[in-house]
């Protein structure tokens, strides 16, 4: 306890050096310092102020190096568990835990720092700068003549449908599809993959682009428009692109 008393006035004493030497910087040069050489007066000032910072931290360091690393003892708080009122009985029995849980800790900490600087987290000391990803399928980029092959076929084999095929976006198809006299769907193709469908009933327009992507008026034809949608994800196949429209037409 007496060495713990020296550190606690060490570090109080060290404080008031150092208050001292930012005061001493506030104030700057004084009219003590005189009209000749004040400047340098003021330097010699602030010298030993340092000087003896510099004294006290040595001697702070002295003192807590001559510290026991083990806890220290309870002191006067032993006599916590001698008190009548109830409330205060049971301070020192939980004092008591907290000091043994602190002690575990320290413990299971150094514990963990040796395990973990010997172990590092990465598998490889090696960094792989190339990202991996997934491959990207290009089965669907196929020239426009065969999409129109492939979709003559359909409208070949499928009478009761009129397919007409636009294409305002260059490579890309927009397949109009009328179903008698029903309903009319618009299929945006990207290549041969089936990106998105319209559905709309048989009295709306799909004259502008704009129509592709605005939604019937009809209740019965968007639910139509969310099932066409589930089934075109049910038969996507990132290698069978063909198969997979020509499943979803069929079915």
């Amino acid at each position: 306890m007496e060495q713990l008393n020296s550190a606690l006035i060490s570090i109080k004493v060290l404080r008031s050096r150092v208050g001292q030497v930012f005061e001493t910087l506030g104030s700057g040069i004084r009219l003590e310092h005189g009209e000749e050489g004040r400047e340098t007066k003021f330097l010699m000032e602030l010298q030993e102020l340092l000087n003896a910072v510099n004294n006290n931290l040595r001697e702070l360091e002295s003192t807590t190096n001559g510290l026991t690393p083990a806890p220290f003892n309870l002191g006067n708080t032993s006599y916590l568990s001698q008190e009548t009122t109830q409330e205060r009985q049971a301070l020192y029995s939980q004092l008591v835990n907290s000091y043994k849980w602190i002690d575990k800790i320290h413990e299971y900490s150094q514990l963990a720092t040796q395990v973990l600087s010997g172990n590092g987290l990465k598998r490889s000391y090696f960094n792989n700068s190339n990202k991996r990803r997934r491959p990207l399928t290009s089965c669907h980029n196929v020239m426009p003549h065969a999409v129109d092959s492939i979709l003559n076929n359909i409208d070949r084999s499928l009478s009761e449908m009129t397919i007409k095929v636009w294409r305002p976006f260059a490579t890309n198809a927009i397949v109009h599809v009328i179903l008698g006299r029903v309903l009319k769907a618009a299929f945006v193709f990207k290549g041969i993959m089936i990106e998105w469908i319209t559905v709309k009933g048989f009295d709306e327009n799909f004259d502008e682009i704009d129509d592709l992507w605005t939604e019937s008026r009809h209740k019965v034809f968007r639910n139509v428009q969310n099932h066409t949608h589930s089934a075109m994800l049910h038969f996507y196949s990132p290698t069978l692109p063909d198969l997979a429209v020509r499943s979803f037409m069929v079915s």
